[in-house]
């Protein structure tokens, strides 16, 4: 997250930004993997399902649109995505230290269940933006598609993967963040009126 700010205060365009921290974004990513693990495991308390949803959605922007078409790596949604998502896990992460040192400052907290009303809506329009970028040099250049014929006599046309996608954003988006603010309810509104009776 600092280099994507320094980058930024030393004057980087936004569309060579997410170039200079791609490496970085897409092993954090990735071990994302972890967390849907851990919530099946039990080893931390977040529905699966949900967990699920945002990784898969945040890998499938970053492996086969990001990392293989370089419009969408030099959009404006490729910087949004990034700092939306550096400042998030970096609250969430700090959260969850936090908790495991039986010590939650009450702004933690805060933060944690309050910037996520602007950081989810931002970090969505910025994958949006990406993926939208994306779709025309995938048509044209068929990437990421199977051809017939071939061994395993399967075909796959990604551009039409691109836009299955895009339109589960639809119902998946307002349900995670829907979601996202009844946990704002239950740990902000829930434990105030816990300390007050």
């Amino acid at each position: 997250m600092l280099r994507v700010f320094w980058s930024v205060i030393s004057g980087v365009s936004v569309h060579n930004i997410y170039g200079i921290v791609a490496d970085r974004v897409e092993f954090f990513q990735t071990m994302a993997i972890l967390e849907v693990i851990h919530c099946s495991l039990g080893v931390v308390r977040a529905p699966t399902l949900t967990t699920l949803i945002q990784v898969a959605g945040r890998l499938f922007v970053v492996w086969p649109i990001a990392h293989n078409v370089v419009e969408a790596r030099t959009s404006l949604g490729a910087f949004l995505y990034t700092i939306a998502w550096s400042l998030t896990e970096v609250i969430r992460y700090s959260f969850y230290a936090s908790g495991q040192v039986n010590f939650t400052p009450y702004l933690l907290l805060w933060l944690r269940y309050s910037l996520f009303l602007v950081l989810y809506p931002l970090g969505v329009t910025g994958e949006l933006l990406a993926i939208f970028a994306a779709i025309e040099p995938i048509k044209q250049r068929k990437l990421s598609s199977i051809e017939m014929p071939n061994s395993m006599n399967i075909s796959l046309n990604f551009y039409y993967v691109v836009w299955c996608t895009i339109l589960l954003y639809l119902p998946l988006f307002p349900k995670l963040y829907f979601y996202m603010i009844k946990q704002r309810q239950k740990m902000l509104i829930g434990n105030a009126q816990k300390k007050t009776s």
